[in-house]
């Protein structure tokens, strides 16, 4: 080094010749040149006779650097032995950060797939149970329409709320009901044009948002409130269908019961009513096999209620209503009596109606004028067959506006209230008859009575 340089020229020079000698200092040579010592502002380097002067800020600066370089060359040697190791390690612990992000990420994606289809099912549970109502309201409303065309139902009950979405009419009034022309006791029948609403007493529900699913459970509520008052709408249904059964079937007892009070051969009658102009291709009653109770219950009342229109149209042929309306006053019955006019015992064989002159008579049952005019005691006479042995006589009349051979219908008037022959003031003497013979016409009128009591 130069330092060296410098520190072998301040020391003479030993010679082997002079080895082992004392050691003089000789003076030095005039051309050597002078040694390199430090001073207070640097460093002087001496070689080969040439010196180099350092200051301290210079030569701490080339330590430094010198320094450096040595540990950045032993840092680089490091690196580059251990580099294997350093790479495997940063790339272990980037692959474990990965792996842990990818398995927070797969946790988190499958809590909201389950949120997803928990959300899905609830949906499609509601989509379900709303079906349901739906289906069933349309059930409701369809047996109410059914209950509603029938005259005998009263009550079908309903379910009203703002909304006006679901509606079930009955059908069409039948018109006013008229009593009827011959008898004091009016029949209303109930309008058959009731409604039956089933709709919704909850609000119109709309399309759940997604953030609404949380209220899965008031959604839920408001199900179970529909289909309570669905229950009760149905309860309510079944009650009045029932009722209607129970009235039909009471209805077809009395009139066969009239017949068996009347002695009458039923199947007799029902050949010989006339046939309207009705016909068509027989189609059987055939319910399905997962019919409902209230579809049996209902096709047991239409074919009860076929009894009823045969029961009523042979019926017609029986006369038992009353030939004048008002208040019935008998001021004679049937059997014997006093003749009014010899004060003996005699057959009546009619009853004597009180009536006021000129008040009209009515026929009591459909028939065929047989005989009209004048006929002994009876003075002016009407006598109608209504068929099957069955005949009717209406005496005294003052006036007749029927002729022989007129059809005549239930309530028609045939004539009006007189005194003609063998009476002793203003009534109407009428007589019922089977196969000629007369028989008392209470006994008719009180199965009439009967009959309109249901």
């Amino acid at each position: 080094m130069s330092n060296r340089s410098g520190h072998y020229s301040e020391y003479p020079q030993h010679h082997p010749q002079e080895h082992g000698r004392s050691a003089a200092r000789r003076p030095a040579p005039p051309h050597a040149p002078a040694p390199s010592r430090p001073s207070q502002d640097g460093y002087t380097l001496v070689h080969a006779g040439k010196q180099v002067r350092f200051g301290p800020v210079a030569f701490w600066i080339v330590v430094g650097t010198v320094t450096v370089l040595g540990m950045w060359s032993a840092a680089t040697a490091t690196y580059f032995a251990f580099r294997d190791d350093v790479l495997t390690r940063l790339i272990a612990r980037q692959a474990d950060m990965q792996y842990a992000y990818e398995d927070r990420i797969a946790e988190l994606r499958a809590k909201v797939d389950r949120t997803t289809s928990r959300q899905l099912l609830d949906q499609e549970q509601f989509d379900q149970k709303l079906d349901q109502i739906m289906r069933r309201q349309t059930t409701l409303e369809s047996r109410a329409t059914a209950l509603g065309a029938m005259p005998d139902t009263s009550v079908t009950g309903s379910i009203r709320s703002s909304s006006r979405g679901a509606a079930a009419t009955g059908a069409a009034p039948l018109g006013t009901p008229k009593p009827s022309p011959i008898s004091d006791t009016v029949i209303f029948v109930a309008p058959p044009d009731r409604e039956a609403r089933l709709e919704s007493r909850a609000p119109v529900m709309t399309a759940p948002q997604p953030n609404q699913f949380a209220k899965v459970q008031g959604v839920d509520n408001v199900i179970v409130r529909l289909q309570t008052s669905l229950d009760q709408v149905e309860k309510r249904q079944m009650a009045a269908l029932s009722s209607v059964e129970d009235s039909v079937d009471s209805r077809v007892r009395r009139m066969r019961g009239v017949f068996t009070d009347l002695g009458l051969d039923l199947r007799q009658l029902e050949a010989a009513t006339p046939v309207r102009g009705v016909g068509g291709p027989f189609v059987p009653v055939k319910l399905p096999a997962d019919a409902s109770p209230f579809e049996r219950q209902l096709s047991r009342i239409n074919v009860t209620r076929a009894q009823v229109e045969r029961l009523n149209r042979t019926l017609a042929l029986v006369p038992y209503r009353k030939p004048v309306i008002g208040e019935v006053e008998f001021t004679s019955g049937f059997g014997v009596r006093s003749d009014p006019f010899l004060g003996r015992p005699a057959m009546h064989t009619g009853l004597d109606f009180r009536a006021a002159s000129g008040d009209p008579v009515r026929a009591t049952a459909n028939g065929k004028v047989v005989s009209s005019g004048w006929m002994g005691g009876y003075g002016r006479m009407v006598e109608i067959d209504h068929g099957n042995g069955l005949s009717t006589r209406y005496g005294h009349l003052s006036e007749i506006g029927v002729k022989v051979g007129d059809q005549i219908k239930i309530g028609q008037v045939i004539g009006a209230v007189g005194s003609t022959g063998r009476s002793t003031g203003p009534h109407l003497h009428y007589e019922t008859r089977i196969d000629g013979d007369a028989v008392d016409p209470q006994k008719f009128l009180r199965a009439g009575v009967r009959l309109s009591a249901g």
